[in-house]
């Protein structure tokens, strides 16, 4: 145990970190059922995000496929280049109970046929299908990156509040308890000692003074 001075101001500085801890640790379980009852809210729009993009990369695949057996592969790969650009995204943030998380700017990847870049002659229905349906798998990936980054950062923030709740629960709040307790019996056992030797000193004082009296009163009778 830590050394500790027992006094009785100790004491109520011990008692006043205990309580300080059991507020914090109180606070952070709240925290951490808020975070909890967030992380399952995103949880549930991630896994529809994922069903969705399942369903869209396998129309894709489906469409190019489609696309390749029918039409011309140099008109498919000159539609494929055309389009081809980098893609801007403005991410700004904003807090969940404190986490920090990205909010994408939602700006749809879909385009129409005359902004794809390639020309309208040679090309058919079939290649601006598959330009579609890229494009809206592709709206689907930067939503999906958002809501995941959002629940990672969540996870990762009841992980370290668990952690916090846990050294105060199991660690610090008992330590605190423990050297209270050491503080408040040795206080204790500090007045008892006071008091016995309080108890000896009297009696003692009591037997001088039973003495002294009593030589007074066999001095009286020598003079008389």
């Amino acid at each position: 145990m830590e050394q500790v001075n027992p006094t009785r101001m100790e004491l109520i500085k011990k008692r006043a970190q205990i309580k300080l801890a059991e507020q914090g640790r109180d606070l952070l379980r709240e925290k951490m059922d808020a975070l909890i009852q967030e992380f399952f809210h995103i949880m549930v729009s991630v896994s529809k995000s994922r069903e969705e993009l399942e369903t869209a990369a396998v129309a894709a695949q489906r469409s190019l496929c489609v696309a390749e057996a029918v039409d011309d592969l140099t008109a498919l790969k000159s539609a494929s280049f055309a389009t081809k650009r980098f893609l801007t995204l403005e991410i700004r943030g904003k807090n969940i109970m404190g986490v920090p998380v990205p909010v994408v700017e939602r700006k749809t990847v879909t385009k129409s046929v005359l902004e794809r870049g390639y020309s309208m002659i040679g090309t058919s229905g079939r290649i601006d299908e598959v330009a579609e349906q890229y494009e809206a798998e592709l709206d689907l990936i930067i939503g999906l990156a958002e809501t995941e980054t959002s629940l990672r950062r969540l996870g990762d923030e009841i992980q370290m509040n668990r952690r916090r709740v846990n050294a105060l629960e199991q660690v610090l709040i008992p330590e605190l308890k423990r050297q209270a307790k050491y503080i408040k019996i040795s206080i204790g056992e500090r007045e008892r000692e006071d008091l016995y030797r309080l108890k000896k000193v009297k009696k003692i004082i009591e037997r001088r003074r039973k003495a002294t009296k009593k030589q007074q009163s066999a001095a009286s009778a020598s003079a008389t």
